[in-house]
């Protein structure tokens, strides 16, 4: 069991038979009245989003959601293919489970798949992954102005900021979590 109180980012729980996933809380305190708790949650299964509060006290079955790390294979017709490196299986993804972060991925990348009861709902990829750089306009010496950037093309086809520094065929640290250049690798 969980309380509203112990909400944290991730945590996933049941309610009204459906299950959630906190993406955002805050705890609030106002000057009168009891505090309550107010909470972006997402239905892990159908991907809707609402915003609801909660009393601190409200207690909440926990949905044990299943975190398997699985090797990206390949994409055909908006299904992805992900095989378990234990059994050699390839599992078929919706595109629309995947996420805007999964632009950051390539082939062969090992990712975490997120399950509750046999169905996948959810693709996380690496934290922290490198790729090449394949189209950028090339940085002119002396053009150092604090914090400047320009648009990259990267390998997987996403679009980032990279500082002026960066060239064609540079390998770069990306954040898939804010989807920022981090460092040269």
């Amino acid at each position: 069991m969980v309380t509203a109180g112990d909400f944290r980012n991730g945590v996933t729980f049941e309610m009204d038979g459906n299950v959630y996933q906190i993406i955002e809380f805050q705890h609030v305190k106002p000057g009168k009245g009891a505090a309550f708790v107010r909470a972006k949650i997402k239905n892990v299964i159908a991907g809707s989003v609402v915003e609801r509060t909660f009393n601190p006290n409200d207690k909440f079955p926990t949905a044990f959601v299943e975190r398997k790390e699985m090797e990206y294979s390949y994409n055909d017709e908006g299904l992805y293919y992900f095989m378990d490196p234990e059994s050699y299986e390839l599992v078929p993804v919706n595109a629309e489970n995947l996420g805007d972060n999964f632009k950051f991925v390539k082939e062969n990348m090992v990712c975490k798949i997120l399950s509750y009861k046999g169905n996948v709902f959810g693709v996380e990829p690496p934290t922290f992954v490198e790729l090449e750089v394949t189209n950028t306009d090339p940085g002119f010496k002396g053009d150092t102005a604090t914090n400047a950037t320009k648009p990259a093309t990267l390998e997987t086809g996403a679009e980032i900021r990279v500082p002026l520094f960066i060239n064609e065929g540079d390998k770069i640290r990306i954040d898939t979590r804010t989807g920022e250049y981090m460092e040269r690798a």
